[in-house]
């Protein structure tokens, strides 16, 4: 274990006892002290007022009103009137990695905005690096104060080698082996592959049994109608949590299964709107009700903000403000299983802790305490975080030898002239999925004509681990650019192989050559500017820069994409799920086109007329 990592160790409570058992007889007084604030009781739905809280080391001792006696020379006393005193904020479901950041910088970006923890899925780097990728996540996560619970990813890849290629396989063998790696290995993450559950596919089976018998829980993304008795079928399975609900009928349909329905409320997925009236207007139990983000780049936690500002959102919708905190911390807690160490104040969980300045409603966060120490303060880290020390293989990982170049973008058709009918991909602002429709294209010399004037982009994927060397070529509609332009990319979930979307063949090889040569990362490419790059060295995945640093770079992204006409919100993360064939409706791998119907996953042509 790192010297970084024995400093912010969350020891068991069992280890804990004779400590806090002494405080409580007046042997030992507390380290930190907060006093006389208002306390957010999420176990019993109430707002205390002059309330202390206790802490011995990592844990909580006491909470209740002023004792004398409890305060020795050494304690660290926080006078908290005029403030709420809450549990530390908990994402219930998110990819690091979607923050562009790593595990370092990220936790610098979210505890000084009240998020003490959470549930990460690290399926993104698991696609690229395997095993080896998920546990420099979980060794990076023990360097900083979070409570940070790391998910085996279930679906490496998202569906099948068939339908795409990605870094690595996992299956029922490499979950279990990844969940023996500590208490803080917590669960199985998504599994996006719900038609296989449903089915029988045994890797699927496999992997939930393993889980299973390991005393952990599952987690799921099922897409299909939640008035489908399919759905039934995948909660009797094992599966407990889902976080795809875009309705209020899709959370009551979770809900009255037994399982925990997550609402999502991303940087580019707007979802808490339409979920919570499951709440706020049909009256269901919010207990098995969780907020979460699921992806926030750092622009949008620099800009908006991480689960305070979902909490917030939240009561906005109506929600009353104990209700929301529940459910980004206690829900959240008693969702994995953790309810004993996180997720409320209350006597022997760890300290993670909040103040908050102003209306509870407006969520205004000025302390974070993680494991009892003072670690941010108005909006600023209090301590350094040391940088995790990646190996070679980690920064190295996209393998493309040759150079692209614009021949590689034309797209040849059947037909010599004239126009062709054209399966497209339309991206919706501010949603996961896609909608399918058919456009008829343009045909000059038996080559697909796509420029500005189209509205239409070429979405091209090109396989970046070493392993097919396949490509695939498809239409993308909504993308915006009223001029020449292309981006390219590394993050393209979950496969993650490079995604470059434009309208001109010889941007398209620019920016997909700039990609390449940064081993990982976005770039734009436009006849008015230089090519616009953010270096993503990390697995393709997360930048190795300082949180501020890497912020800038994706602002600058994002302008240099509405200067070329792409205004959708945070375009980028709507863009890069093009490649995420477990969403409906229609996306693009290696091996293909693949639509999600139905039936489950199937390969379909680019031309209406073709089998």
């Amino acid at each position: 274990m790192t010297e970084a990592a024995v400093k912010f160790a969350r020891p068991q409570l069992a280890d804990c006892i004779p400590d806090l058992v002494a405080f409580s007889r007046g042997e030992k007084k507390a380290t930190l002290f907060i006093r006389n604030g208002s306390l957010v009781n999420v176990v019993s739905g109430e707002i205390l007022s002059n309330m202390c809280v206790a802490v011995i080391g990592t844990r909580i001792a006491y909470v209740g009103p002023y004792v004398e006696g409890m305060i020795g020379e050494t304690t660290k006393v926080i006078e908290a009137e005029g403030k709420y005193i809450a549990p530390g904020l908990l994402d219930g479901h998110c990819h690091i990695e979607s923050s562009l950041l790593s595990v370092t910088e990220f936790a610098n970006g979210v505890l000084p905005l009240g998020t003490t923890g959470g549930f990460f899925d690290a399926h993104e780097i698991s696609n690229v690096l395997g095993l080896p990728g998920l546990r420099i996540m979980l060794d990076e996560a023990r360097q900083t104060p979070m409570a940070a619970y790391m998910q085996v990813a279930s679906c490496v890849p998202s569906t099948t080698p068939d339908f795409e290629t990605s870094g690595a396989v996992f299956g029922p063998e490499e979950v279990a082996e990844a969940l023996s790696w500590g208490p803080d290995m917590i669960a199985l993450g998504e599994v996006m592959n719900f038609p296989g559950v449903v089915y029988g596919d045994p890797k699927m089976i496999g992997e939930i049994q393993a889980t299973l018998r390991a005393g952990k829980v599952v987690d799921g993304h099922y897409t299909w109608p939640s008035n489908d008795s399919r759905l039934a079928a995948y909660a009797a399975a094992g599966v407990s949590g889902c976080h795809e609900s875009v309705t209020k009928e899709d959370v009551i349909e979770r809900v009255r299964l037994g399982m925990y329905a997550k609402m999502r409320r991303g940087s580019a997925w707007h979802d808490v709107a339409a979920t919570i009236k499951a709440h706020t207007e049909l009256g269901i139990d919010s207990r098995r009700m969780l907020l979460v983000s699921d992806d926030r780049i750092c622009s949008s936690l620099k800009e908006e903000g991480h689960m305070n500002f979902i909490v917030r959102h939240a009561i906005q919708q109506g929600v009353k403000p104990v209700t929301a905190f529940q459910m980004a911390t206690l829900n959240t807690a008693e969702r994995f299983g953790v309810a004993r160490d996180v997720g409320s104040v209350t006597p022997g969980t760890i300290a993670d802790i909040i103040l908050l300045d102003g209306n509870l409603a407006d969520v205004n966060v000025v302390m974070t305490i993680a494991r009892g120490e003072v670690v941010a303060e108005n909006g600023a880290m209090t301590v350094k975080l040391t940088p995790f020390d990646y190996p070679a293989y980690a920064v190295n990982s996209v393998k493309i030898a040759k150079e692209l170049t614009p021949s590689d973008f034309i797209i040849k058709t059947p037909v010599s002239s004239g126009s062709i009918k054209t399966r497209v991909a339309v991206v919706r602002e501010n949603h996961v999925e896609t909608e399918e429709i058919f456009v008829d294209v343009p045909v000059k010399d038996s080559k697909l004509q796509i420029n500005p004037e189209s509205t239409l982009c070429k979405m091209a994927l090109f396989e970046r681990h070493g392993k097919t060397g396949g490509s695939a070529i498809g239409i993308v509609g909504n993308v915006g650019f009223d001029q020449p332009a292309a981006i390219a990319m590394t993050v393209a979930h979950d496969s993650h192989n490079v995604l470059i979307i434009g309208n001109d063949d010889v941007l398209m090889a620019k920016a997909a050559n700039s990609v390449i040569g940064m081993q990982g990362g976005i770039a734009v490419a436009t006849n008015q500017n230089d090519i616009v790059e953010l270096p993503l060295r990390l697995a393709g995945l997360m930048s190795t820069e300082p949180y501020e640093t890497v912020v800038k770079q994706s602002i600058d992204i994002n302008h240099a994409l509405v200067k070329a006409g792409c205004t959708m919100n945070y375009a980028f993360m709507t863009l890069s799920l093009l490649a995420l064939v477990v969403i409906p409706t229609l996306h693009i791998s290696d091996t293909g086109l693949i639509r999600i119907s139905d039936a489950g996953f199937e390969k379909v042509s680019l031309f209406a007329d073709e089998n």
